[in-house]
């Protein structure tokens, strides 16, 4: 066999093979617009008396506390406003934060009763905590109406290479409790409301930072609520999930306080900056102070998101700046600060800001 005339004709047949489909790599893209840097923001002041977790928000404990705004749908105003009230309060101490939520509900119920089982399966309250703002390593909590809950750990959310859940992590040193103004599962009644308070130790929140063990006046943490809710019936003296109105197939309500845009809570840019105060609370007013380097932040986010654009269409990250189109993200002045690092499978984006060299990653981490 002519080995040589073999090569030659299979070498020809892959160039015409290639040739007859377009190249992906650079194909032109519309990204999508620029978001705006909206998360509802709070001011957690001191406990003005030591708080009782029995999860009654009692008058002497909690009414100089501010509560936050309504929560919303999670998808902003794609959706219509809840049906059923909800809303938070947050304080703190020396010993660690207080959280305390008040969820209007004619039915409550409940039926899981393990700890660290997926809570959400019931209606349920979340707590998500990320005190770094660099959107890794985060803290989850969940609770039902038993009092039933999950604690977890993330290193990474869900969307992110290499990301890592802990079911088995623990807040150490947590207090929970839950009050029904009502009573559980009597299908036969009407009940007001739920309420639930969570004490979390410092030591807890800020495991997740080397060095960090105490706050101080000022802090700002990224924090986030979720209340899951399931439509019912009753039938046969029990509560069954049914669909939501207009829609067929069994789905949750999921409400929070910082809308993402998407059914997905795991996008820590997204939620809500609170920001420490050393007032106590009823004893005079704090203004929130918007951290600039948010938007520096913000922009690398932006960034992170074409990238993510960028390789669905070509199969690869960008290794150019310019093919992600940063002057319509930012300032031109600000887009000539960007620098764009990349290996196969892996990029790093940095950008200059007056007091600090700002970089994220393929993963999403920022600093």
């Amino acid at each position: 066999m002519n080995y040589t005339k073999l090569f030659l004709s299979v070498v020809a047949l892959s160039q015409v093979s290639l040739s007859a489909f377009p190249a992906l790599k650079d194909k032109e893209i519309m990204y999508k617009t620029p978001e705006p840097l909206n998360p509802p923001t709070y001011i957690c002041y001191k406990a003005p008396s030591k708080i009782t977790i029995d999860g009654k928000l009692s008058k002497s404990e909690w009414d100089a506390i501010p509560w936050t705004s309504d929560f919303v749908d999670i998808e902003g105003d794609k959706q219509p406003l809840p049906y059923l009230q909800t809303r938070a309060k947050m304080t703190y101490d020396q010993d660690g934060m207080y959280f305390a939520v008040l969820m209007e509900e004619p039915h409550v119920w409940a039926t899981i009763k393990e700890h660290d089982a997926v809570i959400y399966h019931d209606n349920d309250f979340e707590i998500f905590l990320n005190p770094s703002g660099d959107t890794h390593n985060y803290l989850e909590y969940e609770i039902n109406a038993y009092g039933t809950d999950w604690d977890l750990f993330l290193n990474k959310p869900y969307r992110d290479p290499g990301n890592i859940v802990l079911n088995n992590w623990e807040f150490a040193g947590m207090k929970k409790a839950v009050y029904v103004d009502g009573t559980l599962n009597n299908p036969k009644d009407k009940d007001k409301s739920w309420s639930v308070e969570v004490f979390i130790p410092w030591k807890s929140i800020y495991q997740v930072m080397r060095g960090k063990e105490k706050p101080q006046d000022g802090d700002q943490l990224r924090i986030n609520f979720s209340r899951v809710q399931w439509p019912t019936k009753i039938e046969n003296n029990k509560y069954v999930k049914v669909p939501k109105q207009g829609q067929d197939k069994i789905a949750e309500y999921n409400w929070v306080w910082a809308p993402t845009g998407v059914i997905n809570i795991h996008l820590p840019e997204y939620w809500g900056y609170v920001q420490l105060s050393n007032k106590l609370a009823g004893k005079g007013e704090d203004v929130f102070k918007a951290n600039p380097d948010e938007e520096y932040k913000w922009i690398l986010r932006q960034l992170y998101y074409r990238q993510q654009e960028y390789k669905s269409v070509n199969g690869e990250y960008a290794s150019k700046v310019s093919t992600l189109k940063p002057e319509e993200v930012c300032k031109p002045e600000v887009a000539k600060r960007i620098k764009l690092y990349t290996t196969p499978g892996y990029y790093e984006l940095t950008l200059s800001a007056p007091n600090k060299l700002w970089h994220i990653r393929h993963d999403g981490l920022v600093w």
